[in-house]
């Protein structure tokens, strides 16, 4: 039988959600493996005769082992003391609630915790930052030369806290080594699946999907994004919006891009690399497969018709475009915002 033990950290303005849900669904782990087709009964009794499973003991802390009130103002007694646990194989963290400014909590963690937390991460330990849970985890100095994500309203303030962190903008889900960071605020399943895949296997995990009825794959955060957003947070990015939707067709290159912007290429590479985490090139066809998203639902244009306005002369690399970036296709797209507005 596998034994690991999984710490959920517990922090004054915790998510509820967050901090109950993977207690739950790691519970879930040992539940769903009761009705697996694995596991034989004994027809007289109806007894499940279990095979060797994976039963990992769970437990919730906090850093002093004293209760912590959660971010809806309820006392939440953790089962122990981070000073308490030794090795473990996982520790995930929740989000949090925001405060008045809609940002995470400042220092949220003592000298105490972020060295327990990288003493858990120097011995193999896999941690696991949900939504804003990554600051945390950027507190402690382990998503320095990382990659890593959190939702995209937090991005800017990430990258402000952390600037040493290597943000990605928009991901679901970023697992560099044993560091794994993921997006919106109940992110925090794709966090338990993917710790759970990590430990147990992908059988595990798969069921333990099956069995709360959630997907295995994260969803991608592009379709939630309001438009413009990345762009409408620097001047700068606000100006080579406006450039780029200047001159769709043909499409503009990244060294037009910096002549119309008076800077050199690799002034451009730069700042955009430093607003964004994303090439110029990257930045250009985000732009333009956001103006994709309006038409499709604003206008009844026919798919090719779109990509065609927007400077694509093959829509099948338009069509692979917009799925790497809004995870669906366009027409699935158009369907998803329609239903949406029903």
């Amino acid at each position: 039988m596998n034994h690991h033990t999984l710490i959920v950290l517990a922090f004054d303005h915790a998510l509820p959600s967050g901090l109950i849900g993977l207690v739950d669904m790691l519970a879930l782990a040992n539940i769903s493996q009761k009705h697996s087709p694995d596991c034989s009964r004994n027809g007289a009794i109806n007894q499940c005769i279990e095979p060797d499973y994976w039963q990992p003991r769970v437990l919730t802390a906090s850093m002093d082992g004293h209760p912590i009130v959660d971010g809806q103002g309820r006392d939440f007694k953790p089962d122990c003391a981070i000073q308490d646990i030794d090795l473990c194989e996982a520790v995930l963290i929740p989000g949090f609630v925001p405060d008045k400014s809609g940002l995470p909590p400042q220092d949220i963690t003592t000298n105490t915790c972020q060295n327990w937390l990288k003493r858990q991460f120097a011995n193999g330990a896999m941690l696991g930052g949900s939504c804003s849970g990554a600051f945390v985890l950027g507190e402690a100095g382990l998503l320095n030369k990382r990659r890593c994500t959190t939702t995209w309203w937090l991005y800017y303030e990430l990258i402000r806290r952390f600037p040493e962190a290597n943000t990605a903008w928009g991901s679901p889900l970023v697992q560099d080594g044993n560091i794994v960071t993921s997006g919106g605020p109940l992110s925090w399943v794709d966090i338990c699946l993917r710790t759970i895949r990590a430990l147990a296997g992908s059988e595990v995990a798969n069921r333990v999907a099956d069995f709360a009825v959630v997907d295995t794959v994260p969803n991608s955060q592009n379709k939630y994004i309001p438009q413009g957003h990345l762009m409408s947070a620097d001047p700068f990015l606000m100006e080579a919006e406006h450039k780029i939707r200047q001159n769709l067709n043909p499409p503009i290159s990244t060294a037009q891009l910096a002549s119309e912007l008076a800077v050199s290429e690799r002034t451009l590479n730069r700042r955009i690399k430093q607003l964004t985490g994303e090439t110029p090139k990257s930045v250009i066809d985000r732009v333009r497969i956001d103006m994709a998203k309006t038409l499709l639902h604003t206008s009844n244009q026919p798919i090719n018709s779109i990509a065609i306005e927007l400077g694509y002369s093959d829509d099948s690399v338009f069509r692979r475009l917009f799925r790497k970036q809004v995870g669906m296709s366009p027409s699935e797209f158009r369907q998803w915002k329609k239903l949406c507005y029903e």
